[in-house]
């Protein structure tokens, strides 16, 4: 395989840390005697899947434990690997990066380093943010040490909405000429050459996350991450580029997007708390106090979902229908309002949106009347 291709990026201006204001809001939010759960790159990509959910913003830059808020509102999901596959996929990594590294240089490269060729430096430090600082000065070292680097679970720092976020690639890899990629080890299968789109997606989107935290850090990152996963049905690691310019630029997008936290805490009602351990009926009201942007891609991400689900339906909201319906009937946000329009009870004629249904309605009775006709002879 050859190298991969690297592009350069001005170092922008680094932003505020979060006022000691807004990180007592916070914790007030998540619960006073309540650590903050950490947003992983995992997350963020579903975040930035759905940036119209303050609701999921807010709770995620607050560090609320979704889980555990899930289970005490009554509708808990599951969510992660088993136990099984938990081991495999540890396993897995282990073996792609021992040797100092040089199988994984060879995947990324196409040659191995020789033995003690590639650099591994130490990473540990007190707390996310003295990991991130640590792998800023790792970084920068290796971007001028002229040989192959690779940084084992390094920590990146990314604002989200306004406040910190750090994150934890499985590796960054730096070349002899100071380029950056990104590396995903997933235990799913390349299976002849190809492997589950869903999953690869999955994994681009995660390794956009990444590299947008790393190009603040002023690098040359590539846009190309490398996707490692095992070959067939064997322990043996195989590697396939991704091209991340898609998913970079969307990400970008995104989270220029979503509404910054200090925005969605200040219009909350004093006192308002997500803390599990209050009564459900105050967790409830807490969470309603909240937009929610619910569309039947939650499910698949957010420990919520089942909660949104049902207060969407209840409200007879087409988000429930899915992204793609709700984008569609515009500004028709309810069935009861899209059923009344495609019956020309409500709604202006010249909408788009409401010319559609009422044309779909047409249609649909046409067909009816041709089935009954038809039954009738």
């Amino acid at each position: 395989m050859t190298q991969l291709p690297h592009r350069s990026h001005d170092r922008p201006t680094g932003t505020a840390p979060p006022t000691t204001a807004l990180r007592r809001r916070l914790a007030e939010l998540r619960g006073a005697d309540r650590a903050p759960r950490p947003l992983d790159a995992r997350a963020l990509a579903a975040l930035t899947a759905n940036p119209g959910c303050e609701r999921r913003a807010l709770l995620d830059g607050a560090g609320v434990d979704k889980g555990a808020l899930a289970q005490a509102l009554g509708a808990p999901t599951s969510f992660g690997q088993s136990q099984f596959a938990f081991v495999r996929g540890h396993a897995f990594e282990s073996r792609v990066k021992g040797d100092g590294g040089a199988e994984l240089i060879r995947l990324l490269h196409g040659t191995a380093p020789e033995p003690g060729e590639t650099v591994v430096p130490e990473l540990t430090a007190d707390g996310p943010a003295g990991r991130a600082e640590r792998t800023r000065l790792a970084l920068a070292e290796a971007t001028t040490a002229g040989v192959w680097t690779l940084l084992d679970h390094p920590m990146v720092e990314l604002e989200v909405a306004g406040s910190p976020a750090y994150l934890e690639p499985d590796a960054v890899t730096v070349a002899p000429d100071g380029g950056w990629t990104v590396i995903e080890i997933k235990s799913f299968p390349i299976l002849d050459g190809a492997a589950d789109p869903a999953k690869v997606g999955a994994a681009a989107r995660q390794a956009a996350v990444y590299a947008l935290a790393l190009e603040r850090l002023g690098g040359t990152v590539s846009d190309r991450a490398l996707l490692v996963c095992p070959k067939d049905f064997s322990n043996v690691p195989t590697a396939a580029p991704m091209d991340i310019r898609k998913q970079l630029a969307t990400v970008r997008r995104q989270l220029a997007r979503l509404t910054r936290i200090e925005e969605i805490a200040a219009a909350l009602p004093q006192g308002t708390s997500f803390d599990p351990d209050r009564p459900a009926g105050e967790l409830s009201a807490a969470v309603e106090s909240v937009p929610a942007a619910y569309a039947p891609e939650c499910l698949a991400s957010c420990e919520l979902a089942f909660h949104c689900r049902e207060r969407a339906r209840q409200a007879g909201e087409v988000g429930a229908l899915g992204r793609g319906v709700r984008g569609e009937l515009g500004g028709l946000t309810t069935v009861e309002a899209t059923l009344a329009a495609a019956r020309g009870e409500a709604g202006e004629g010249d909408d788009p949106a409401v010319a559609a249904v009422r044309r779909a309605a047409r249609l649909r009775a046409e067909v009816l009347a041709e089935v009954r006709g038809g039954g009738a002879a």
